[in-house]
């Protein structure tokens, strides 16, 4: 059957601001407390989306969430009016009020784990979402996800939305960003990889020493077993305790795989070898063979990786055969990643174009391509089935970008989020965002 893979864009919230909030990421704690610009960082993201619409990719887009999180404020002890829950916050705890006010949920790769309907046991697309339980600024955007997943995907005959995975350390989630589909071709069965850091019930098991391993191989075999994948086509690979600890915080920071190919860094597995071993002999289940792009630690180190997002970058399949790399303009400007870039599409490989963005702000907050989007392969009766306000077309981009320049501020500080204003600008952007997209209720 044929499909078509669509990358839902996270929109950035209006409360974009850089708290320094993730531990292990280490652009978002280079930048702490520093001023942003919301409008700036919500524009870059849509120019992406209109750029990759125009070229004919799939291109959809998931909405900002609720902020600032009254309910997480109210959760831990902060009583009284919205305004007087935002002054004491502010006073007690302003770390609290920044969780409150994080506009991560920008970066979609995080929001749920997708699994297409060729890959399911009862021929429905399946999606789960992340809970996220690492940190706690992002350990209550599960809810909001599902709603808005549900809202999108709500024809039951054609998708399976679950809630998150108990919020326990045993099943820390983090969604894609820790999950690969490698395929012959997006309509075909595939090969589900899933990427953990550590195992909860073996104590025995390497892991981190720095940095937190955010993502267990327990949460990774109940997120297989939600979707009703088969053994035989999902493969479960340890990353490498190192990386994690060099800033590799999701697996997404260190390898992107797109159709049969998997771009990745020497070190991004604890057993290399072993790895590609398995997802051999699962690709060929599935009538494939595994395109390892390898990138060696002598011609890109792991902190220059890291510095560039290089492997944080979409992978998308074009007319032709061949593949475009979806980039940051950081790329180009770290002296060892510009030169491998340049070799690898004069190669003559399966990756012939880069197409570069700027995506600064997020960037900053440490988050790239691949971390602004989630990879759903829809055939056509589901891309038909599933909600149509949230498709990016022109129209809609220009819609967007006025509403942005309305409701935007362009310079944000971290004293900026005690002010009740900034609540009220946000509740009201998101309102009119709602009647924009055709999802009425999505923030009662």
């Amino acid at each position: 059957m044929s499909a078509r893979e669509f990358n839902f864009d996270g929109l950035v919230g209006p409360s974009h601001n850089y708290a320094g909030l993730s531990f292990g990421n280490v652009a978002s704690f280079n930048n702490v407390k520093s001023a942003s610009n919301p409008r700036l960082a919500a524009l870059q993201g849509l120019a992406k989306m209109r750029a990759l619409a125009a070229r004919g990719f799939g291109q959809a887009l998931l909405p900002p969430q609720d902020r600032p999180n009254f309910r997480l404020l109210r959760s831990v002890g902060f009583t009284g009016s919205d305004a007087e829950v935002l002054s004491k916050a502010a006073k007690e705890s302003p770390v609290i009020l920044a969780c409150a006010y994080s506009a991560s949920p920008m970066w979609t790769a995080n929001a749920a784990t997708v699994s297409p309907s060729a890959d399911s046991a009862d021929g429905r697309l399946h999606l789960t979402a992340a809970n996220l339980n690492n940190k706690l600024h992002r350990a209550f955007e599960h809810a909001q996800s599902a709603r808005a997943l549900r809202a999108i995907f709500k024809d039951e005959k054609h998708f399976a939305v679950h809630d998150a995975l108990p919020g326990t350390p045993a099943f820390g989630d983090e969604g894609a960003a820790n999950h690969t589909r490698l395929c012959k071709d997006h309509g075909s069965a595939g090969v589900e990889m899933f990427v953990y850091g550590r195992t909860e019930f073996d104590a025995s098991a390497s892991a981190p020493k720095k940095y937190p391993a955010r993502q267990t191989l327990e949460a990774s075999q109940a997120v297989a077993r939600l979707h009703g994948l088969s053994a035989g086509r999902t493969v479960y690979i340890q990353q490498n305790p190192d990386v994690i600890d060099q800033g590799v915080f999701h697996n997404d920071v260190i390898a992107v795989g797109n159709a049969n190919a998997l771009f990745y860094h020497e070190q991004a597995f604890a057993d290399e070898a072993g790895a590609l071993d398995q997802l051999r002999r699962a690709m060929a289940g599935v009538g494939a063979d595994l395109n390892a792009i390898r990138v060696d630690t002598a011609r890109v180190p792991v902190a220059d990786a890291v510095a560039s997002y290089l492997f944080n970058s979409q992978l998308l399949s074009k007319a032709d055969g061949k593949m475009a790399l979806v980039i940051p303009h950081e790329c180009q400007e770290v002296v060892s990643v510009a030169s491998y870039l340049e070799s690898l599409v004069a190669s003559g490989g399966a990756i012939d174009e880069l197409i570069h963005f700027d995506l600064r702000q997020s960037m900053r907050n440490g988050g790239g391509p691949a971390c602004l989007r989630l990879r759903v392969a829809l055939t056509d009766a589901e891309a038909a089935a599933m909600h149509q306000g949230v498709v990016m077309t022109e129209a809609l981009y220009h819609t967007l970008v006025a509403w942005v320049e309305k409701h935007y501020r362009d310079r944000l500080e971290p004293a900026d989020l005690a002010d009740p204003q900034l609540a009220i600008e946000v509740h009201n952007a998101l309102e009119e965002l709602s009647r924009i997209l055709g999802l009425p209720g999505l923030y009662d």
